[in-house]
């Protein structure tokens, strides 16, 4: 319907004592409805302030340590990517549990935007325990390992 006819027959109604027009067209049905009668002053009510605090969750669970735990070296993930224990698909794992490592020693690769990042241990120690699975994906600042220091 063309803009202009809808607004010449709001123009026309209005100071009417008509209350609704209803009519069909092709490209659908239109109603205008207008109040008519004694409109009253409405008082706005004040609504009580309620103070919303939003408490902001990591989304990343929360590790609590054990007492064991506390005294290994953790190793973490320094960017979001895919963990691999060996250098190539067949090849050996960098390390296994209960290996020895020195400081400076890759211990795995974090694939990330198709650049292998070797991560290496900062500490002499024993490999204690792996905590991701070859192929699977880590997030920044995920536990790899852990590793006893010396």
């Amino acid at each position: 319907m063309d803009k202009e006819l809808l607004f010449e027959i709001i123009e026309k109604i209005k100071g009417t004592n008509i209350e609704e027009v209803e009519f069909e067209t092709e490209n659908g049905r239109i109603r205008i409805k207008q109040f008519i009668g004694e409109r009253k002053q409405i008082t706005p009510v004040q609504q009580p302030v309620v103070e919303i605090k939003e408490e902001i969750v990591s989304s990343v669970p929360t590790k609590v340590e054990t007492k064991e735990e506390k005294k290994y070296h953790v190793i973490k993930s320094p960017l979001v990517g895919t963990f691999y224990r060996a250098p190539s698909p067949g090849a050996p794992p960098f390390v296994e549990e209960g290996d020895i490592v020195s400081k400076g020693q890759v211990v795995c690769i974090i694939e990330a935007l198709k650049v292998m990042n070797e991560i290496e241990s900062d500490v002499d120690g024993r490999v204690v325990k792996i905590l991701v699975e070859n192929g699977q994906p880590v997030e920044y600042g995920q536990e790899l390992m852990y590793i006893e220091p010396r």
